[in-house]
C-alpha cells in the first residue's frame, strides 16, 4: 500500500484513533476507583472545614482526613417523609446522587424554587462530636444557581437553629461573581445567623446588599455583588432543605425530643 495515498491515511488515522480510544477508556476505568476515593476524601475534608474541626490553613494528609473524620463525625440517615432516622439502609453505603437513579430510593420533589425535579427519599446527616458530645449537625444542601447545580453543606448548632457554617464543594458558577460562594470571607458571614424565626418558619436568606450583624439582623446574609441569580439560588436551596420537604421534619422531631 502506498503511504502517500488517501486510503493509507484513512486506515492509519482510524487505527490510531482506535488505539487512543482504547488507552483513554482503559485509563478512565483504571482510575475510576481512585477518583471516587478522592471525591469522598474531598467531601470529608469539606465537612471537617464547615464544622470548624479543621482550619482552612491546616494541611492534612489522606490518612489525617480519614482519621479525624472517623473520630469526630457520626453519619446518620434520615427519612424525609417521617423525619426519623432510617435503619433499613446503612448511611455508609448511601449515595444521594445514585439514589436519584433508583425509583425505590427517590421520589418527585414537591413544587420548589430550588430547581429540584427529583430528590432522594433519604438524607445524610453528619453529627459532629466534641469531647464525646454531639454539639453540631451538618446537612447536605443542593439546588440550582444561575448556571449550575450547587452542592454544599450547612452546619447548625445543637439548638438546630444557629448557623455554625456553610461551604460549597461543587458548582459551575462564574468565577469572581457567583463563584464567590466559595469565598471563605462570604461563608463566614453566615456564622451566628438563625435559620428559623420564633414561630419555626424558615427565614434564613441572602439579601441584595449588605445585611446587619447576626445580633441585629439574624436571618439575613450579604448578597454576592453582581451575582443576584446565584444569591437567589442559594436562598432557595437553603430554604428548601430547611423546610418540611427536606430536613424540616427531622429538625422539629429533634427539637421536641430535646436531644440529637
Amino acid at each position: 500500500m502506498q503511504r502517500e495515498g488517501s486510503l493509507y491515511t484513512v486506515i492509519f488515522t482510524t487505527v490510531l484513533c482506535g488505539i487512543c480510544s482504547i488507552l483513554v477508556a482503559s485509563a478512565a476505568v483504571g482510575l475510576k476507583e481512585r477518583q471516587q476515593i478522592n471525591q469522598i476524601l474531598d467531601r470529608q475534608h469539606k465537612i471537617l472545614l464547615v464544622s470548624g474541626l479543621v482550619s482552612p490553613s491546616e494541611k492534612l494528609s489522606r490518612e489525617g482526613i480519614q482519621s479525624k473524620f472517623k473520630e469526630n463525625i457520626e453519619t446518620r440517615l434520615v427519612n424525609f417523609d417521617t423525619g426519623d432516622y432510617a435503619t433499613e439502609i446503612s448511611p455508609d453505603s448511601f449515595d444521594p446522587k445514585r439514589a436519584l437513579k433508583d425509583p425505590n430510593l427517590s421520589k418527585k420533589a414537591p413544587p420548589n424554587s430550588a430547581g429540584l425535579m427529583d430528590m432522594p427519599k433519604y438524607g445524610l446527616v453528619y453529627m459532629v462530636k466534641r469531647q464525646g458530645q454531639i454539639d453540631e449537625v451538618i446537612l447536605p444542601i443542593q439546588g440550582r444557581g444561575l448556571w449550575s447545580m450547587l452542592y454544599g453543606y450547612l452546619a447548625l448548632d445543637k439548638d438546630l437553629n444557629t448557623v455554625r457554617g456553610i461551604i460549597f464543594y461543587e458548582h459551575g458558577e462564574t468565577p469572581g461573581l457567583g463563584g464567590e460562594i466559595e469565598n471563605p470571607k462570604w461563608c463566614q458571614l453566615w456564622v451566628g445567623r438563625k435559620a428559623y424565626d420564633s414561630a419555626g418558619e424558615v427565614k434564613l436568606s441572602v439579601i441584595k446588599g449588605q445585611a446587619g450583624s447576626p445580633d441585629s439582623d439574624p436571618h439575613h446574609v450579604d448578597g454576592l455583588s453582581g451575582a443576584t441569580m446565584t444569591s437567589r439560588g442559594v436562598t432557595n436551596l437553603v430554604q428548601f432543605w430547611l423546610s418540611d420537604s427536606g430536613y424540616g421534619k427531622y429538625i422539629k422531631n429533634k427539637k421536641q425530643q430535646g436531644s440529637l
